[in-house]
């Protein structure tokens, strides 16, 4: 009965249409209160949903009778000013006193109408408030996230990646491998392919560092096509066979227009009075070493331009 982002005013008064008789009332409990009201009375009661369809018969009056809400309505049960339900009443002799009957009668259906449009708006607005706290919940969620992930990539972004950085230094835990990553030619990519391929280019190497990173390792992009990659209480070796996979990956990825390609570097902070900062600075150093061996291989330049060939 949601209409999630419609306004509550708006939706008090359309979700009434989904709502049954028995949505609003104990139909029990209100078959006996006209039944009593029957005896006391002597009348038939019907009480009809909106459609005219039978929901409760007092009495033998009604056997037989098909109500016709179109054109001869019974006392209608109103909610939100639409109707939810017919009131049909038969006199079983007539009436000692009629003004009784028709007064006790009309605050039956006034009754009803009033207490139904309790139930209705206590319900409806215990549900508008439950959806509101579950997209709040989410829209906290979302900022949180957005205040720690790269929009582009799913990596933390520079800002939660330099805050990380600082935690770890106070942390005083050592060893800690700090690697630098740079896409090699994402201009080249960006001024023959444009923006749509040049970001895939970006999360396809995201990608690549996400799925090859163990646990505890911790990845960032920290400028457009650079990425950082923290490993703290590194093995010997671990994070050079990182490297290596990721380069690996990158080189054997197939695709009609990408040929992604990463230069690396490597350093390690063994000493707390250094700061992952300064290593981070030492391992883009190392990197741009990386990156003139990488460029210059063999095949590096046709695997780069394959996509002009298209």
């Amino acid at each position: 009965m949601g209409y999630d982002a419609i306004p509550y005013d708006k939706r008090v008064k359309e979700n009434i249409r989904n709502y049954a008789l028995s949505n609003l009332y104990d139909m029990e409990v209100v078959k006996r209160y006209l039944g009593s009201l029957a005896e006391v009375l002597g009348i038939s009661l019907l009480l009809t949903d909106r459609h005219g369809e039978k929901e409760i018969v007092i009495g033998d009056s009604f056997v037989g009778f098909h109500p016709d809400v179109v054109n001869e309505p019974g006392r209608k049960l109103r909610i939100q000013n639409r109707t939810i339900g017919h009131l049909y009443v038969k006199a079983l002799t007539p009436p000692k006193d009629e003004r009784l009957v028709e007064d006790m009668v009309e605050g039956t259906v006034e009754f009803l109408s009033r207490y139904g449009e309790e139930v209705y708006l206590h319900r409806e607005s215990s549900i508008y408030l439950e959806e509101l706290e579950n997209r709040l919940e989410e829209r906290q969620r979302k900022i949180s996230q957005n205040e720690r992930e790269d929009v582009l990539t799913g990596v933390y972004n520079k800002l939660y990646f330099d805050e990380k950085m600082k935690l770890i230094d106070r942390s005083e835990v050592i060893p800690v491998a700090v690697i630098n990553v740079n896409i090699n030619d994402w201009k080249f990519v960006n001024d023959h392919y444009g923006d749509e391929e040049s970001d895939r280019l970006i999360q396809t190497v995201a990608g690549i560092l996400k799925e090859e990173a163990g646990p505890g390792y911790v990845v960032g992009r920290i400028d457009g096509d650079v990425f950082g990659v923290l490993i703290p209480m590194a093995e010997d070796g671990e994070a050079e066979e990182y490297a290596k996979k990721v380069s690996r990956r990158c080189d054997t990825y197939e695709d009609d227009i990408l040929a992604p390609s990463v230069a690396t570097g490597v350093v390690c902070k063994t000493n707390i009075e250094e700061t992952l900062e300064e290593r981070l600075s030492d391992a883009e150093y190392e990197m741009f070493n990386n990156k003139f061996e990488v460029k210059n291989a063999p095949g590096y330049r046709e695997r780069l331009e394959k996509g002009l060939k298209k």
